[in-house]
């Protein structure tokens, strides 16, 4: 697994390449001091906490620019593994809102925020959030974890929608933030539909069609031994391990999936 922070890409409101620099640099310290307080704190559960080494939370966070105070929306937080992070990070001036479908999951994931004071400051909403949920320009980020490609694959352009939400929910300079399965761009277009795993320019694209530029890539949640070809998809890898007993010992080896981890930004 590729385990350095460097950074790339093209700045939206400058000329030059964000050279490649250690990802702590990219927080203030004191920032970073509570980024790292919320990653350990004892309110996680310690299922969660021993998935860090493959998710990298401190490390995607700050790359995606959130700060304490800030007000951020996570799309689909399922069962809210980012959540019990983001919770105690953005703190008292903080607001979290979790934009999760009706449901179990949303029932469970209301259960989880009642259960403890550390989620105060969090509440949640449909999917995608109203306006009368979350008005217009009032967002300081959006975020989701390992969504795009089911929203992808479903095939009814819903993606559109929750993009165009997003858009309109950011201020003005606001982040979108999407850490998905990656696909290697010289694959079959067609293996999007079913593996789970998406192409970088296929999230870009319909990222910039919904108005947002592009700011840059990180490598901190790749791993060059996925090879995104397997038989259940990016489902034969842990977590999951669709195929049970069949080539398991492979299959963790080589550990969660390769991810894109990208940042957009509404124009200013």
């Amino acid at each position: 697994m590729r385990q350095g922070f460097a950074i790339i890409g093209l700045m939206a409101l400058s000329p030059s390449i964000l050279l490649a620099q250690p990802q702590a640099q990219q927080a203030a310290p004191a920032s970073r001091t509570a980024l790292e307080a919320a990653v350990n704190s004892p309110t996680r559960t310690a299922a969660n906490r021993a998935r860090d080494a493959a998710r990298h939370p401190a490390e995607t966070l700050a790359f995606f620019g959130i700060q304490p105070g800030q007000t951020v929306v996570e799309l689909i937080p399922g069962g809210g593994w980012y959540t019990e992070i983001l919770a105690p990070y953005l703190g008292p001036q903080g607001r979290l809102l979790l934009a999760q479908p009706a449901g179990r999951g949303a029932e469970a994931l209301q259960a989880k925020i009642a259960a403890d004071p550390v989620y105060a400051r969090t509440a949640l909403t449909a999917m995608p959030p109203t306006a009368e949920q979350v008005p217009d320009g009032s967002v300081d980020a959006v975020i989701t974890f390992r969504n795009m490609h089911n929203l992808i694959m479903r095939g009814d352009g819903g993606e559109r929608a929750v993009l165009a939400r997003a858009f309109a929910m950011l201020k003005p300079g606001g982040t979108l933030g999407i850490v998905d399965h990656r696909l290697p761009e010289d694959r079959p277009a067609e293996q999007e539909r079913t593996s789970g795993y998406l192409k970088t320019s296929t999230v870009r694209q319909a990222a910039e069609a919904a108005g947002f530029e592009f700011v840059a890539a990180s490598e901190v949640n790749a791993n060059s031994r996925d090879t995104a070809d397997h038989p259940n998809g990016v489902w034969s890898l842990p977590p999951t391990l669709r195929g049970g007993d069949t080539d398991r010992a492979r299959f963790q080896a080589i550990g969660e999936s390769d991810r894109m981890t990208l940042k957009f930004r509404k124009p200013l």
